[in-house]
């Protein structure tokens, strides 16, 4: 649909509609005046046989030629709509003090750190990709982006800390993809959050609630544990066994129709999203096509001028 970006210069049509008018009265008068000639013999000796409707063509063709450039100056425009990827994918990683564990070489935090930057390198870059730490509580380190830069950056900046808040994780995670713009498409963003976890929670909202409200935002959890049940750490001094709590991220993988895996890697990583629907926003903008008008004036005037030519030796 065509529309104007400055429709207040369609005035510039005025004048191109008060000259066609006067040809048109023009033409009446002069058949008027040709009427009057009773003896039809002696107006055929004087005007012998003329051009007919050819010399109403060239004419015709020059009053378009102006139609045409008294819109353009109205900036014509068509609307045209923008794909935006919207699909989001929320990086919640556990920096707990168990997960200075060596039970994963080289320990647990750092096998993390790096299939998570795997991750990030083979994540699609038209996805919205967001980052996430959490220990006694959740912290949103990077907001849904797609600056990678950004991701890799807060991935490399992990420090320790005490506790484990799992279930913030993921309620903090949900906040996040709330904040991606609809850009035009109707409902919530498809998003997945993919957490990486040696388990056990010890602090905030528990797993089940967590998963409950990823249901009902209709958000997968993927969950990816570190180590192993005899994975041993240094806290204040005495050794503590950290195992890991499979069953309680399974359960949530699970309950949140995510994927569960044991051991990191780029290609098992790659089904967190390759399962992942994409929702195209759309939003409308306006191409401006003064151009196309343009040259259909050119066009016209060149018609215009060719037929006067042709028929007339003159031009219009």
């Amino acid at each position: 649909m065509i529309r104007f970006l400055e429709p207040v210069w369609l005035l510039a049509l005025l004048p191109v509609i008060a000259i066609a008018g006067l040809y048109l009265w023009r033409q009446f008068r002069r058949r008027t005046y040709a009427m009057k000639f009773t003896n039809v013999d002696l107006l055929r000796t004087l005007a012998p046989k003329g051009l007919g409707w050819r010399r109403h063509a060239a004419a015709g063709a020059f009053l378009l030629s102006l139609v045409a450039l008294g819109t353009a100056m109205a900036r014509p425009s068509v609307d045209t709509e923008e794909p935006l990827e919207r699909a989001t994918v929320m990086l919640a990683i556990d920096v707990s003090l168990s997960m200075e564990a060596d039970d994963v070489a080289p320990n647990r935090i750092e096998a993390a750190q790096e299939a998570a930057k795997a991750f990030v390198s083979e994540l699609p870059p038209t996805y919205n990709l967001g980052l996430v730490s959490f220990a006694k509580s959740a912290n949103v380190l990077v907001p849904p982006t797609k600056d990678r830069s950004a991701v890799l950056a807060g991935i490399a900046g992990l420090t320790l800390a005490e506790s484990t808040a799992t279930g913030e994780a993921v309620f903090t995670s949900l906040d996040a993809i709330r904040t991606v713009p609809a850009d035009g498409a109707s409902g919530a963003p498809p998003a997945r959050i993919v957490l990486l976890s040696d388990g056990f929670r010890t602090s905030g909202r528990s797993v089940e609630d967590a998963s409950a409200a990823a249901v009902a935002a209709n958000v997968p959890v993927s969950t990816i544990a570190f180590g192993t049940d005899n994975g041993m750490v240094d806290i204040r001094g005495q050794l503590q066994r950290v195992p890991v709590d499979r069953k309680a991220l399974q359960e949530m993988a699970e309950t949140t129709k995510g994927f569960f895996y044991e051991a990191a890697s780029v290609s098992e990583l790659k089904q967190v999203y390759e399962d992942m629907g994409s929702s195209i926003g759309r939003r409308v903008e306006a191409r401006e096509v003064t151009q196309w008008y343009a040259g259909v004036a050119l066009l016209f005037g060149l018609i215009a001028a060719a037929l006067s030519l042709l028929w007339t030796s003159r031009l219009p």
